[in-house]
């Protein structure tokens, strides 16, 4: 590649970041051209080419990438000196063809319209209205628990390989398109992650991965667990990028499954977030409807929590620091908190069905 074209393509990031600044106050042009024109395009052909692999091929790509990247900086580490500003160019170019694919193949729904304004949502709401949406919760969850155990005292254990989860979770999604159909779904493309262990000394249960759209699982978490991270990162593949609205879809997938295991999944884990913000806000009404939960319920949030606190790391809050800044740069203001923000969507939709 000649010196010229290098230049041309290392230049080019600066186009691309002025483009998102102006697209940024424009999220129905994204909406109607990006997330609902050319990704579900993208998106199916993306599906098709990967879906049929048996291992995440978004894995092996990210570890051939950083061993190329590794090998060439060994290689051309003395250049960096010798000759600076070609070096510069080098890794400009690199950085800027990877920020273009990113944004192209699925970042720019970072930049869509709300999914508030899709629902008619209001993500205003009361502590009155958010104590009698939790009640709600509780009492669903408590009798799902019991329907599926016939004991209080028992803990839910999900019986189910993991190929049969992403297919029952494939299914919600069908369902769920029935009634909403901006949530089409491509297909089932759920893999394990290879990187299960370091994810889980992260703090992550999973991601997508924005090349290849492979849901990527952590399959070292409880299983229990595993049903929402799989319809939270099937809700990514549909190009919801925020955080908050890819885990308010993967429950309303849950919950429009006809599997009891995966509906209890979805509102204990509704329930467990609206009886976070309640804590915040009414110490009082938290704890008189934790202590109205059935002990099998708190035994499953017991063993969650207890699982992540056994691989809790100093790098770990580092790791989380660095993701929130990237959510931040992507136009999610509030980090890596953006997971909690879910809330204010359950509690409104919650209310009007």
């Amino acid at each position: 590649m000649s010196k010229k074209i290098k230049r041309l393509i290392a230049l080019s990031i600066i186009p691309q970041y002025l483009l998102l600044l102006l697209i940024k106050d424009r999220p129905d042009f994204v909406e109607q051209y990006y997330s609902r024109g050319f990704y579900p395009v993208l998106s199916k052909v993306l599906n098709a080419s990967f879906r049929w692999i048996p291992f995440s091929f978004g894995d092996l790509l990210y570890l051939v990438a950083i061993s190329y990247i590794l090998r060439w900086l060994v290689i051309n580490w003395k250049k960096r000196r010798e000759h600076p500003i070609a070096w510069s160019l080098e890794v400009l170019s690199f950085v800027s063809v990877l920020y273009f694919a990113f944004h192209l193949c699925w970042g720019l729904n970072y930049y869509r319209s709300p999914l508030e304004h899709s629902m008619g949502l209001n993500t205003q709401y009361s502590t009155e209205k958010l104590i009698t949406i939790t009640t709600q919760l509780a009492i669903k969850t408590n009798a799902l628990q019991l329907g599926i155990t016939n004991d209080s005292l028992t803990k839910v254990n999900t019986p189910y390989a993991f190929k049969e989860l992403t297919r029952l979770s494939q299914i919600g999604y069908s369902k769920l398109e029935t009634k909403y159909p901006i949530f089409e779904h491509p297909g089932q493309n759920v893999k394990k992650s290879i990187y299960s262990t370091p994810l889980t000394y992260m703090g992550f249960a999973g991601y997508l991965n924005p090349f290849s759209l492979e849901a990527q699982v952590n399959s070292v978490m409880p299983k229990n667990s595993m049903l929402t991270t799989i319809a939270h990162e099937q809700a990514h593949q549909l190009g919801y990028a925020a955080e908050n609205e890819a885990n308010f879809i993967g429950f309303l997938a849950c919950i429009h499954t006809d599997n009891p295991y995966f509906n209890y999944a979805g509102y204990a884990f509704a329930l467990r977030y609206c009886l976070q913000e309640l804590r915040r806000r009414d110490n009082e009404a938290y704890t008189e409807l934790l202590n109205a939960l059935h002990p099998g319920i708190l035994k499953d949030f017991r063993e969650s929590s207890k699982f992540w606190k056994a691989y809790n790391n100093p790098l770990e809050p580092l790791i989380k620091r660095i993701y929130s800044h990237f959510l931040k740069a992507n136009n999610q203001e509030k980090g890596i908190e953006s997971y909690s923000y879910v809330v204010a969507l359950l509690v409104d939709y919650l209310h009007k069905n």
